[in-house]
């Protein structure tokens, strides 16, 4: 029972869902939201007030500007992406805290949140059924 234990609380460690996130937004906490798509993708829409650093440009150059205080919350579009993880895993190697947002925008969507962008979604309501 304790490996599972431990098993579970190393998920949330390194894990959060959509609306912990917002809860985490509007608390003012120590967080960002980091958009790893393309900027083609964060330019369409994406997680409000989010950065967009694609994971392929990730390195110790590109991220010197970058707070190491702050929490990344690494997204990409959903489940069938992996962007988040490979964000994630370089973000971490660099030195940051870092979670990654389960779902992805796709979840965020689903749970009734709004994106800005070009196409950005009004959401729905805001309330998670967990």
């Amino acid at each position: 029972m304790q490996k599972q234990i431990e098993f579970y609380k190393n998920k949330l460690t390194y894990e959060m869902d959509p609306s912990d996130l917002w809860d985490a937004m509007e608390n003012g906490e120590n967080i960002i939201a980091l958009d790893a798509r393309k900027s083609f993708g964060f330019d369409k829409e994406h997680i409000p007030n989010a950065i967009n650093f694609p994971h392929r440009d990730m390195n110790e150059e590109s991220t010197k500007h970058l707070d190491k205080a702050k929490i990344y919350v690494c997204y990409c579009d959903g489940i069938g992406c992996n962007a988040s993880t490979k964000a994630a895993l370089k973000m971490t190697k660099l030195g940051f805290k870092v979670k990654e947002l389960i779902g992805g925008i796709e979840w965020w969507k689903f749970d009734g949140y709004a994106t800005t962008g070009t196409q950005p979604s009004k959401g729905a309501q805001i309330e998670c059924a967990c």
